[in-house]
């Protein structure tokens, strides 16, 4: 796993990314477009196995010509790690082995507190709020990034 300042200077000038918001059931996967400007929901995941997880990715990455990923990192609201954490960077430790594109990991703390909020701005009813929450908390992550990229 690299830095985001390492990722910028890997990165061409037209390259895609993913963003993913690693939950202990469900996987939020966004994407952005290749000028990097936009995050956009792509899809949840339901987690059945680490091996499952490491081939839907790569999937992902192949149709969509990604060229680095970038993980939530659920840190407590004091900048502290607690247990999701590890269980982030152990999942994200199997991935990187077999998927050879940056990771970068990301400051995912209010990403679903955020995605929730937009998703109340636009008068979507709560069901569907609940339903998208994953990939739209991904989005969030990734557009978090993605902004930090382009200062």
């Amino acid at each position: 796993m690299i830095t985001i300042d390492e990722l910028k200077l890997q990165l061409k000038n037209k390259s895609r990314l993913i963003g993913i918001d690693m939950g202990s059931k469900r996987i939020g996967i966004s994407i952005c477009d290749e000028n990097r400007k936009i995050a956009t929901p792509y899809e949840t995941i339901f987690y059945e196995n680490i091996e499952k997880l490491i081939s839907k990715i790569n999937d992902i990455i192949v149709e969509n010509n990604i060229k680095g990923i970038v993980v939530g990192l659920p840190l407590n609201m004091d900048g502290s790690e607690g247990r999701s954490v590890q269980s982030v960077k152990d999942k994200m430790k199997l991935i990187t082995e077999k998927i050879n594109i940056p990771v970068v990991l990301w400051d995912e703390r209010l990403s679903t507190v955020g995605s929730f909020n937009i998703s109340s701005q636009l008068d979507i009813n709560t069901s569907k709020k609940l339903k998208d929450i994953d990939k739209n908390s991904a989005a969030f992550i990734l557009q978090g990034s993605l902004d930090y990229l382009n200062k």
